[in-house]
Parts: C-alpha cells; sequence; structure tokens
C-alpha cells in the first residue's frame, strides 16, 4: 500500500467510526495557508478538529505520540483560522480529538484509538 493510499484509507476509516459514534461531517482535508485539518466534525453543539495519524511500524514511535508540542501547535493555529473563515461555527464550543490508527500486517488497519479532547488550544 502507497503511503498516500494508506493515509486516506486511514482517514475513511477514522470518519466512518467517528459517524458511526453519531458525530456529523462538517469538513475533510479542510487546507488553509497555516496547515490542514484532517476531519472537522460536529459532536452534539461542539466542533470538533479531528487529527488521524496512521503508523504502519511502531519503530518510530506510535501514531498518538506522533502528535508533538510543534503539530499540536499547528492544529491550532490551524483551527483558528477555520473558525474566523467558518463563522456560523465561531461561538459554538470546540475540542481537539486524535484517532490513531496503527496495522499489524500490510494491507489492513488493527487498531483503531480514538483519544477525545486529546489536548486543549
Amino acid at each position: 500500500m502507497d503511503r498516500q493510499r494508506s493515509g486516506r484509507d486511514a482517514e475513511a476509516l477514522a470518519h466512518r467510526h467517528l459517524v458511526a459514534q453519531g458525530l456529523h461531517l462538517l469538513a475533510q482535508n479542510w487546507r488553509c495557508r497555516c496547515g490542514e485539518l484532517d476531519l472537522v466534525m460536529l459532536d452534539g453543539d461542539t466542533v470538533v478538529f479531528v487529527e488521524v495519524r496512521y503508523r504502519r511500524h511502531l519503530a518510530w514511535g506510535g501514531a498518538l505520540e506522533s502528535v508533538d508540542a510543534r503539530k499540536r501547535m499547528k492544529l491550532v493555529r490551524t483551527a483558528q483560522y477555520f473558525l474566523q473563515k467558518e463563522l456560523r461555527w465561531a461561538r459554538h464550543p470546540c475540542r481537539f480529538d486524535v484517532v490513531a490508527i496503527t496495522n499489524a500486517d500490510e494491507g489492513t488497519f488493527s487498531h483503531l484509538n480514538w483519544v477525545r479532547n486529546a489536548f486543549d488550544a
């Protein structure tokens, strides 16, 4: 599986999982000069910025651990820009979730870990 395809597949899996849990998609792969938001979902009245992380191997650390301080800062700036551009969501409560996905066998995902409120802005 090539890297881009496995990334898209991981995002699709995360999206399906979150929808099955009752969240609604607002935006996918939302881009601006600050960065990209993998998924922007609505959970009740809360806007949820979801970072999807996929790791094939744990040799360089797990998917969840890859959301370091630098990445969190970039996500916060991008989310702020999203809220400036999408004013209808600006007054809603927000949170940052991470969906970490790993696999054991080539081409199949073996574990999905959804961390709600993974970090604060």
